[in-house]
């Protein structure tokens, strides 16, 4: 398994036209016609029509309101029937959609908001898999926002997982998605990049870890980061002992494969900023953790079996920087991959023992089920005291406090900055990632305290609580002065079941809130 750049996704194309009178439905690689219908206003019965409904019932000759209301649609988003029409057998006379697609779907518009109209997407992706051309009016009045949303919901939601088998894993989604009407080109090309980016992600997140371990990760980020024109970095578990990184030469000492650390450079073309505006430089830092065991303190079974994902920070870094160049973002970007596995053998980091981390600070272990915030310390004070970043982001699967507090819904924010936390709670928002903003609360801060070295990883005292609220405290001794944030994204990184453009299994959540950040950033 391996992670190509770009992906390839299905294609999606804008075409002219109306309904009524497209020859395009005419043509027979076309499969099926998708229409929108939205919830029927206060007080009325049935669903209302949208873009081009009320065309295709006329040319095709049915009354689809009826049918509607037989199949009990109701217009909510991301609601889809499948209408087979039949064909005409032996001498009989043709009927009225004898050269038009055998198949319509009705989907659900809901009240037309982004998060609709990106739940519509990824409906049509569902119920199109395996098809031919497949041609849409959904969204054709929906502006630029719109189409955006309609494009990433359904490139998000044809994703399906790579499987490591010699069987084929079934169709994917349609050949081809053709929006009929006026839909912005730049709109689709937005999407398709965002989408191309999280589909990366995704893929390096479910890779099983008998293939994945650091030196696979690292070998990954360089053949992708050599796709997309990038300047990849590769410091080996050698140079990591020079260079002094005790974090993550300790979690990853337990293991056969040897810790690594990545960084990806992304450079914008002068032309690309605008006259006189000088490009920030951002660095993103993902937690590579590429199996979890917990080390000494070891998991319970059932909580090893997803810990091949405990990587997706990294695997959400490596996205955005590879997406922040395919978009040409003005920004600088950095990412920074601190990869290892947490393992259990003869050289294993334990409790009780005291690490010197980069740039001198010494940390008292306490668990070594808490490895993804050493790793990140050595990360992010690399990133303060050497690469001199105006915004220092890190992302990762860090604690299951964060699942508990917020389920899998949200990802977890903590930063002290006002404008940096409310541009990224905007992104998540206008992203479909939703960020919710945590407290850094001072007075949990003796939690992170020693009697043995300068901090202590996790509290001594399991009745401080707030978990993922003294990890956040933690990696904030390690970012000097710089604006920061941290995304602890353990809930919403891993999904137990499908759900509109979000797959069962990794969801590369994290992807498309930060690179809808970086668009913005001013």
């Amino acid at each position: 398994m391996t992670a190509p750049w770009p992906p390839e996704l299905p294609r999606v194309e804008a075409a002219r036209g109306v309904v009524a009178t497209s020859t395009l439905l005419t043509e027979p690689d076309v499969d099926a016609l998708v229409l929108p219908v939205a919830p029927a206003a206060e007080g009325e019965d049935g669903v209302q029509p949208r873009s081009g409904t009320v065309d295709a019932a006329v040319r095709y000759g049915i009354d689809l309101a009826e049918i509607a209301e037989r199949l009990g649609v109701r217009g909510t988003a991301g609601e889809a029937h499948v209408l087979p029409l039949p064909r005409a057998i032996g001498g009989g006379a043709d009927l009225p959609w004898s050269d038009l697609p055998s198949r319509v779907l009705l989907v659900g518009l809901g009240d037309g908001s982004p998060v609709a109209l990106r739940r519509a997407g990824a409906a049509i992706a569902r119920s199109t898999r395996g098809l031919g051309r497949v041609v849409t009016t959904v969204g054709a009045d929906a502006g630029a926002v719109g189409v955006r949303a309609l494009v990433e919901g359904y490139l998000l939601g044809a994703y399906r997982h790579p499987r490591v088998t010699d069987r084929a894993s079934g169709p994917a989604a349609a050949r081809a998605l053709v929006l009929l009407g006026r839909y912005a080109e730049s709109a689709i090309d937005s999407a398709r990049q965002v989408a191309a980016a999280t589909w990366t992600a995704r893929v390096l997140t479910v890779t099983p870890s008998s293939t994945k371990n650091p030196a696979w990760m690292a070998e990954q980020a360089v053949a992708l980061g050599a796709a997309a024109g990038l300047e990849v970095e590769v410091l080996g578990p050698e140079e990591l002992v020079a260079r002094g990184f005790g974090g993550l030469v300790a979690v990853g000492a337990g293991s056969d494969s040897g810790p690594r650390l990545v960084t990806v450079r992304y450079e914008p073309r002068p032309e690309g900023s605008r006259s006189g505006a000088l490009p920030r430089h951002v660095v993103l830092v993902g937690k590579g953790i590429t199996y979890d065991t917990g080390g000494i303190s070891i998991k319970p079974r059932e909580s090893m079996v997803a810990m091949k994902t405990d990587m997706a920070g990294s695997a959400v870094a490596l996205a955005t920087v590879l997406g922040a160049a395919a978009a040409g973002v003005r920004h600088r970007v950095t990412a920074l991959l601190p990869l290892a596995e947490n393992a259990v053998g003869a050289s294993s980091y334990r409790p009780g023992d005291v690490l010197r981390l980069y740039g001198g600070t010494t940390v008292e272990i306490a668990n070594t089920d808490a490895e993804g915030r050493l790793v990140l310390a050595d990360a992010l004070a690399h990133a303060d005291r050497d690469l001199d970043p105006d915004v220092l982001i890190d992302v990762a699967t860090l604690t299951g406090a964060a699942t508990l507090g917020l389920g899998r819904q949200h990802g977890a924010l903590y930063s002290p900055d006002e404008r940096l936390a409310s541009a990224l709670v905007q992104a998540g928002l206008e992203s479909g990632e939703r960020l919710w903003r945590m407290p850094l609360v001072e007075d949990y801060l003796p939690a992170t305290a020693s009697t043995v070295a300068d901090l202590r990883h996790v509290p001594s005292d399991p009745t401080i609580g707030g978990g993922s609220i003294t990890a956040a405290l933690f990696l904030r001794e390690f970012v000097g002065r710089r604006r920061w944030a941290h995304l602890d994204v353990a809930g919403p990184a891993r999904a137990a079941a499908a759900s509109h453009e979000v797959p069962e299994g990794a969801t590369g959540f994290g992807t498309r809130v930060l690179l809808r950040w970086l668009s913005q950033l001013r």
